[in-house]
């Protein structure tokens, strides 16, 4: 019987044709646990209530086209009371099943290549990852958000107990913390591949690697110990209901248990890949590898295996054949070794391998501590890895086969190397889309590859392998300052132009707003009406007020000081200012001449140390109805937004980037511009959030303005959830590090906009961890609106 300390296997469930790939624990039925496999299935197993052990299936899904690789569940809820089921596969999509249903509720597309990673959060948030190098946020049947920044296969990905973060790992070597979207943090020390992350608790987590270690961080990016057992790629992790203990499975055939940081069990299998585990709600441990076959671990005596089956497992696991290239036996001189008489001694450690000669075959023994014996683990084959290392040289590197592929009759043949220590459908994947065939051949491929390899298994990969998903040796492309802050006033001398002097920005929209200042607003008014007067503001704030007889000096001296190949003629500079008057008095019966618009737009192209005054006058000119058709329309509208974004960058000038961004905030005065803006939406967005770096109050209240226009364009648009989940994003990364309080409540409109009406817009500032991250405005009273807002916010989010 099992002792309190060891775990003995409870049963084995041969539910599956092919490897079993991902594991999870579900919340109902009680005691229930999912599968999926490359078989293309996904079962519900759920425990043999006429039996204290062991598992039937309950329920079986289809939907994928091709390999199952990851599952998650999704919590109960009140639409689904007994959760969700999500799925991912090789055919790039994730299927969301319930279990009252065969088929799939829904599907989401989006990933270009196989979706090898899942994990749920609160509010029924989706993270995905996959072999196209990116993860996705979802939100029931839509994608919220994309997070970028690995340069391989994101191999796993978790989401942490803190609203909004979530962990990303890679066949980079890197893990990346997200907080909202954007990356918060690299993690960096494992030698190669990530291959799983588990939360321990609400500041730590743990990550194993093909480099056969795991180790433990702290979310703040300290790394606190490393842990090795594993001689091989460890696949996946699952941590125990303790938070301390975890058990880890891997490429070395084995699941090794881990307690107070020391590896005390190691469990052997007869399959090569040990692929996934999960904890189940009884504690016990579910494991899947790659013969097809489920198998339950458990400490209980009452659920320990009958004796009958525990001999059958001991017999499968001592009739399997080791290659010597994939564990830890070492280079095996048959001559040189001891015979049956080397097992008398007893090990002294669980896990312990001990080889001995028996009629001149060698058999592996590993050390079982619970029951003081050595136990077969298996008959070793190939002898002496160094006498077996004839190799092929294929491009310059060493294989152990290069096979002969007849794709097309009479056609050129191609060639496809392959060690035997490879995953040969990962091979079989990279042969195919290296030389562009079908991946409907997948299967076919990787077949061939295993009926020519035989009496060979899968091991550690060698320095030389090539391969983007899971090996060293890939190529990885390589990568790659900031700005002082813009102050009050570049330049020196009384009475000078100051661009930003004016106004932070007005809205047309009556007495009583908020956003005009003096004495239009009273907070008054507000509690004894007891109405939001905030949001959902759905009419675009512009920046309007402007001195022209300033702008003009301004310009008409840097012009004098330019050099004479960027000097303006007086036919230009008259040009401008007849434009800067007629765009400047909305009284103004003349209208902007295209030689004008034509002139506005070439000197808005002046040197950047000189150009400020004409972007003060392009940033009025577009609120102009003719203007703003011209200018945002068809072609010419993609080259302003190209001009207005490279006038944003992190290198720019703190003044060029003021006015870029208001000008982009004025071009939603017009339906051209608001249609130019809505289809650059990723592209503003993303580099106008960059500019929250800068420590300046005026570009802040423009970065706000920004949000809080496009929330505002997006309002009553529930189809626009990744439009509205970028507008979340770019807001509460803003509010990491604004300090000036109108930029702040203008934040808080934006916020308050996008989530007003639209439930699902509720839910992702939910996971997103928005309510506590703006608690601590509700305090504000200078001004007063900062923290009314605030309040009305948390009051649409509860």
């Amino acid at each position: 019987m099992a002792s309190p300390n060891t775990y003995k296997l409870s049963c084995s469930i041969a539910g599956h044709e092919l490897d079993v790939r991902g594991l999870a624990n579900a919340y109902l039925p009680e005691g229930a646990f999912v599968s999926v496999s490359r078989d293309r299935t996904a079962k519900v197993w759920v425990p043999n209530p006429s039996e204290n052990r062991g598992y039937e299936e309950m329920h079986c899904m289809n939907g994928h086209t091709n390999f199952v690789s990851c599952v998650c569940i999704i919590a109960p809820n009140e639409t689904y009371p007994r959760g969700l089921i999500a799925t991912g596969g090789n055919d790039n999509i994730i299927c969301v099943f319930s279990l009252d249903r065969s088929d799939p509720l829904f599907t989401l597309q989006g990933h270009k290549n196989t979706v090898c990673a899942l994990s749920a959060g609160k509010f029924g948030t989706l993270l995905s990852g996959s072999w196209d190098t990116t993860a996705k946020v979802w939100l029931s049947d839509k994608c919220m958000m994309t997070l970028q920044g690995h340069t391989a296969a994101v191999w796993a990905v978790v989401i942490l107990p803190e609203q909004g973060l979530m962990l990303t790992g890679s066949a980079d070597k890197t893990i990346k913390l997200w907080k909202a979207g954007r990356c918060e943090k690299t993690y960096s020390g494992h030698e190669d591949c990530v291959r799983g992350l588990a939360v321990v608790n609400d500041v730590e987590f743990f990550s194993c690697s093909n480099d056969a270690s795991i180790r433990r961080w702290r979310v703040s990016g300290e790394c606190v110990q490393v842990y090795y057992s594993h001689t091989n790629y460890i696949y996946s992790l699952a941590v125990c209901p303790n938070g301390q203990d975890f058990i880890s499975t891997g490429e070395d055939r084995t699941v090794r248990i881990w307690k107070k940081g020391e590896c005390t069990q190691t469990i052997r299998l007869p399959a090569q890949s040990v692929w996934c585990c999960c904890v189940l709600s009884n504690g016990d441990i579910a494991i899947g590898a790659s013969d097809g076959i489920i198998r339950v671990f458990t400490e209980s005596e009452e659920r320990v295996a009958s004796a009958q089956d525990l001999k059958a497992f001991e017999d499968e696991l001592s009739k399997a054949t080791i290659d010597p290239k994939t564990g830890d036996l070492g280079d095996i001189k048959v001559e040189d070794l001891p015979g049956r008489e080397h097992l008398d001694e007893p090990g002294n450690r669980d896990g312990q391998t001990r080889l001995i000669k028996e009629d001149n075959n060698v058999e592996a023994y590993q050390w079982s501590m619970s029951e003081s014996r050595w136990m077969k683990i298996g008959d070793v084959v190939g002898g002496s890895s160094q006498q077996n290392s004839k190799k092929v040289t294929f491009e310059g590197k060493e294989y152990d086969f290069v096979f002969t592929i007849d794709v097309n009759e009479g056609g050129p043949s191609l060639k496809l190397p392959y060690n035997v220590n490879d995953d040969p459908w990962l091979v079989a994947h990279n042969f195919l889309q290296r030389n562009d065939l079908n991946p409907m051949f997948l299967d076919q491929v990787a077949n061939f590859i295993i009926e020519n390899t035989k009496g060979h298994t899968i091991g550690a990969a060698p320095a030389t392998a090539v391969d983007p998903f899971t090996g060293s040796g890939r190529y990885v492309p390589g990568v790659g300052g900031g700005t002082d802050g813009f102050g009050a006033d570049p330049f020196t001398g009384a009475g000078r132009y100051i661009p930003g002097a004016d106004s932070p920005g007005s809205a047309n929209t009556g007495a009583a707003d908020p956003f005009t200042g003096g004495s239009a607003y009273s907070p008054a008014v507000l509690q004894k009406a007891g109405t939001n007067i905030y949001f959902p503001k759905t009419d675009g704030v512009m920046f309007e007020q402007a001195n022209a007889t300033q702008i003009l000096a301004k310009l008409r001296e840097l012009n004098g000081n330019a050099p004479q190949d960027h000097r303006l003629s007086d036919v230009v500079l008259d040009s401008l200012e007849k434009l800067l008057l007629t765009v400047s008095d909305p009284k103004s019966p003349d209208l902007p001449t295209a030689e004008q618009i034509n002139v506005l737009w070439r000197t808005s192209h002046w040197p950047e140390d000189i150009v400020f005054p004409v972007l003060d006058i392009l940033r009025l000119a577009v609120r102009h109805p003719e203007i703003n058709a011209q200018l945002c329309g068809g072609t010419e509208g993609a080259s302003l937004c190209n001009h207005l974004l490279g006038l944003m960058s992190l290198q720019g000038r703190p003044a060029n980037q003021m006015l870029a961004l208001r000008t982009l905030c004025n071009c939603f005065a017009g339906s051209r511009g608001r249609t130019l803006l809505l289809g650059q939406r990723e592209a503003v967005l993303s580099r106008a959030s960059d500019l929250r770096a800068v420590c300046n109050k005026n570009i802040h209240v423009a970065l706000a303005t920004l949000v809080l226009n496009y929330a505002g364009m997006l309002h009553g648009r529930p189809s626009e959830l990744e439009a509205k989940a970028q507008c979340l994003s770019v807001a509460s990364s803003a509010l990491e590090v604004v300090q000036d309080k109108e930029a702040i409540f203008r934040l808080l409109v934006a916020l308050g906009t996008t989530v007003a009406g639209d439930s699902t817009a509720k839910d992702l500032a939910r996971s997103l961890g928005v309510s506590s991250q703006i608690t601590k405005y509700t305090s504000v009273s200078d001004p007063a609106k900062v923290g009314e807002c605030c309040r009305l916010v948390l009051d649409e989010l509860q």
